[in-house]
This record gives structure tokens, C-alpha cells and sequence, in this order.
């Protein structure tokens, strides 16, 4: 009868390896789970030792790629590989399963290498570990968690709901952006064509009538001339912006400037503050919920808030706590965050149920900047079309400028005679 080796977690969350000789995979899982052990890894024993030609093997299915993972594809797979270990499969079962569907590129590299390691004897979060590009802290600290506390399957369930949610706020930010701006887009190449092409062929009829310039048609062709003698610039002014900004962002004080003018413009601050909360509240609920422990929780969050501002808060709550204070203090302190987050995590921390009340503020956040988004939706559109309104007014009357001075020039001739 085969032996199989195998890593499991006893009733206290302690690692504990040995052998078991059954007839299948399947069946040395049932005796392991017989002895109230939560199995991690379970392999046959001649498999472990031919590890090189498994690896081997392994390196032989990848393909190139470059790129990083998208938080789609890894979402997607979160929720899979939870859905299998629910259904009863082995962890390397699923692994190798996920595995094979994924399509050529990045995750599917990663994939074959997490397989191999497990399959090896190593932890899943070890070697999504090794991996951190795709796999962050946050990930890795929760599958650590689940690992530890026996309960995979259901923190991996909580970590893809935390990625769905996270994805969804995301969606909803860049699609309410993307209409203005690609408005914004087309109305600047129309602009650009009519003071490039048209104004020129203006400027030769004006110059042929013998007629001095009104001065908005002046500056209007000037604008023309600048545009047409240095347009290889064009282009160089948002990306001289763009590595300007990443320039700026290379400091602490930079980034917390930047930060700070963010969340305090008219409305896209509102939105920038409300959901960055939200993430914050998430991210924590989620690791709390995990079982990761707080100062190791506040320290993954404060690197995923993505904003120095709250960073600096989250830091300073963390100093607080080692200290032995609560959350709620220095958060208050910071101003932040509304009155009404700080009071329910007050609460939570006096009921014991933080990590439910950071999933509620992140609910209700996400309902507001859902709100808010439409709110902003409704405030573009009638100032895109004022802006482009007044834009073409402006071009239209500078260009007829020189017509009315010369029929009214043409006029008080007539009178004369």
C-alpha cells in the first residue's frame, strides 16, 4: 500500500508532519482528518522524492511572459481555489487544477511554481510569499492566518469578497472618470485642429483685407503660431506633468502634499478621503476577521491605504496601541476621518467587534461614494459643455472680429459719400 507524507494543524494550530499508508489522495486525507488533525499537505512519498523532476517538469510548462497579474484574473482565482477546498479537494489537488486552466502568462507561471513548493512540503502562504508582486502582505498574512487557524477555505472566501468589493469601488471611480475625460480629449484635438488649420487660412484673408487685427484675433493667431512652430512640445507638457508628479512622490514630504491637495479639492476630495477610508476599514476588518493581529494589521494596512496622509494616522495609531491605547484616540486626533467613523470604532472596540464594524463603515462608505460619483457625474456635464461652449464662442467671435470692424469701417465710408 502507498505511504503518503503529509503536513497538518492540530486542534491548537500547531504544525505537525508524519506518514500514513492508504490506498489514494483522498483516502489518507479521510485517516488524517480521523485523527482531528486539518491537513495542509498531503503527498505521496515516492512523489516527494522525485521533487527535482517535478520541478523540472514544472519550469518545462512555462511559457514567457511579462507583465504583472491583474487584479481580475487574481480575484477570479481567490475565489476558485476557495470554492475547490469547500468542495473537499486537496490543497495541491486545486492548485494543480487552477493551474491548468489558467491561461498562458504571469499567473500561470506563478501558479506552477506555488504548486511545486507546496507540493515540496512548504506552506501556501510561504510560497505565494515568494511571489510578491502578485501575492502582497495582505494576502500572504491572511492565508498565514487560515493556514494557522485551520480555517483556509473560509479566509480565502473573506479575502476574494474583500478583492470583489475593492474592484468594484474601482470600477465605479474610473468609469465615472472616463466619460469627461474622454470628452475632455476630444474637444482639446478639435481646439487644437482649429488653431492649427483653420486660424491660419483666417490670418492670410485678414492680412490680404489690409485691416488691422482686433486684439483677441491677435492673441488667437499668436496662440496658432506657438501651437504650430512648437507642437513636438505638445505632447511633452503632460508628460513633463506626469514625471514632474512621480518625481514629487519620490519623497515623504512630496507625497504627503500631493496627499493632502487630493483629499482637499472640491468634491474629488470628498471621494478621494471617502473611499481611501473605506479601504482602510476594509483592508483591517478583513486582516482583524483573519485573525492577524493588530499591530501587524495596522502595519499591512498603512502600506495599503495608498495615501500618505492617512498613512502617517494609521502609523501614529499603531505607535498608540504598542502603548497600549486604543484605536479610536489618536484617529480622533489625526481628524482624518468623520466623527461618526471614529465613534463606531469605539464601539467596536468596547463590544469586541471591531472587525465587524470596519466592514460596516467600509459598506456605508462605499454607498457614499457611490452617491458622490453621480453627484460628480451631474456637476461635469454641464460644465463641459459651458467650457466648450464658451471655448468655441471665444474662437468664433476672435475669427469675426476683423469682418465687423471692416463692414463698419465699410459703413461710415458709405455715410460719408
Amino acid at each position: 500500500m502507498p505511504v503518503f507524507t503529509y503536513n497538518a494543524l492540530n486542534e491548537q494550530g500547531k504544525e505537525e508532519h508524519g506518514q500514513i499508508e492508504a490506498g489514494s489522495n483522498d483516502e489518507a486525507i479521510s485517516l488524517i482528518r480521523a485523527k482531528n488533525l486539518f491537513p495542509t499537505n498531503v503527498a505521496e512519498k515516492s512523489a516527494r522524492k522525485t521533487k527535482t523532476a517535478a520541478v523540472s517538469k514544472g519550469k518545462s510548462r512555462k511559457t514567457f511572459a511579462i507583465g504583472k497579474v491583474k487584479t481580475k484574473q487574481l480575484t477570479v482565482f481567490t475565489r476558485q481555489l476557495s470554492t475547490l477546498l469547500d468542495a473537499g479537494l486537496p490543497l495541491v489537488r486545486s492548485l494543480k487544477i487552477l493551474q491548468d486552466q489558467t491561461r498562458p502568462g504571469p499567473l500561470k507561471n506563478q501558479l506552477i511554481d506555488v504548486t511545486d513548493d507546496v507540493e515540496a512540503g512548504m506552506n501556501l502562504s510561504e510560497a505565494f510569499g515568494k511571489h510578491p508582486k502578485t501575492f502582497d502582505k495582505l494576502f500572504c498574512n491572511v492565508v498565514k492566518a487560515g493556514e494557522a487557524g485551520g480555517v483556509l477555505e473560509p479566509m480565502l472566501q473573506r479575502l476574494a469578497t474583500f478583492m470583489e468589493k475593492s474592484q468594484k469601488l474601482k470600477r465605479q471611480i474610473v468609469a465615472a472618470l472616463a466619460y469627461p475625460a474622454g470628452v475632455m480629449g476630444v474637444a482639446a484635438i478639435i481646439l487644437t485642429v482649429i488653431l492649427v488649420l483653420i486660424v491660419p487660412k483666417f490670418q492670410e484673408m485678414f492680412e490680404g483685407l489690409g485691416t488691422g487685427m482686433p486684439r483677441p484675433t491677435q492673441i488667437l493667431i499668436d496662440i496658432g503660431f506657438v501651437m504650430r512652430q512648437f507642437w513636438y512640445l505638445l505632447p511633452g507638457i503632460p508628460l513633463g506633468i506626469f514625471v514632474l508628479l512621480k518625481i514629487i512622490r519620490m519623497s515623504a514630504r512630496g507625497r504627503y502634499i500631493l496627499d493632502y491637495i487630493k483629499l482637499h479639492l472640491p468634491v474629488a476630495g470628498t471621494i478621494a478621503s471617502k473611499s481611501t477610508i473605506s479601504r482602510f476599514a476594509r483592508t483591517l476588518g478583513t486582516l482583524l476577521a483573519s485573525g492577524v493581529p493588530i499591530l501587524e494589521a495596522l502595519r499591512i494596512v498603512k502600506d495599503a491605504t495608498g495615501n500618505e496622509v492617512i498613512g502617517r494616522a494609521i502609523n501614529n495609531v499603531h505607535s498608540s496601541i504598542r502603548e497600549g491605547d486604543s484605536i479610536a484616540g489618536p484617529l480622533r486626533q489625526s481628524k482624518v476621518t468623520d466623527v461618526m467613523v471614529v465613534s463606531m470604532i469605539e464601539v467596536g472596540e468596547q463590544t469586541g467587534e471591531l472587525h465587524n464594524m470596519l466592514i460596516k463603515i467600509s459598506d456605508t462608505y462605499d454607498e457614499e461614494v457611490d452617491a458622490l460619483v453621480g453627484g460628480l457625474m451631474s456637476l461635469l456635464e454641464p460644465f463641459m459643455i459651458l467650457f466648450l461652449g464658451a471655448a468655441v464662442g471665444s474662437i468664433v467671435l476672435a475669427l469675426f472680429l476683423p469682418l465687423i470692424k471692416l463692414m463698419s469701417a465699410a459703413s461710415g465710408g458709405s455715410s460719408g459719400i
